[in-house]
C-alpha cells in the first residue's frame, strides 16, 4: 500500500481572510471553499491544505497553532521560496540556515499564528551519495 500525501488541517480564525493570505501572499491556488461550513482547500504543487475556521472545527476542538512542514528538493528551492515570500510581505520568523540535524530550513508564520517550516533534508542526500 502506498500512502498518499497528507493534507493538514490548518486552524484559522476567518477562512475568507486566510484564503486571501494563502493565495495572494503565499502563492497557493484556491481549489474550493465552503464559507458556510468554514472550510477551504488550497494547493500549490503537490502541497494541499485545508483551512478551517471555528464553525468547521467545533466538532473536534482543534485550535491554532498548527505546524506544517514542507519538504523541498534543494537548498536553492528553500532559499528561493523564502525570498519569494519575503517579497510578498509574509512573516518570516527565521531565515534559511543549515541546521546541525542536516536540514536547511526557515520558518514562516501565517495570519493566525500557524507555522510553516520549509526545509530540505541534505543529510539524506549526503548519506545516499556516500553509499
Amino acid at each position: 500500500m502506498r500512502f498518499p500525501a497528507a493534507v493538514p488541517e490548518v486552524p484559522v480564525k476567518n477562512s475568507a481572510k486566510a484564503v486571501a493570505h494563502y493565495v495572494d501572499v503565499l502563492g497557493f491556488t484556491l481549489d474550493w471553499q465552503d464559507e458556510e461550513s468554514g472550510i477551504a482547500g488550497v494547493s500549490r504543487g503537490d502541497c494541499r491544505l485545508f483551512l478551517t475556521d471555528g464553525n468547521f472545527r467545533q466538532t473536534y476542538g482543534n485550535e491554532a497553532p498548527a505546524l506544517v512542514w514542507l519538504n523541498l528538493q534543494s537548498k536553492n528551492e528553500v532559499d528561493d521560496l523564502c525570498k519569494e515570500w519575503k517579497a510578498l510581505q509574509a512573516t518570516i520568523l527565521s531565515e534559511p540556515e543549515d541546521k546541525p540535524w542536516k536540514l536547511r530550513e526557515f520558518i514562516l508564520n501565517d495570519l493566525d499564528g500557524n507555522f510553516i517550516r520549509v526545509f530540505y533534508d541534505f543529510g539524506t542526500a549526503e548519506r545516499d551519495q556516500s553509499s
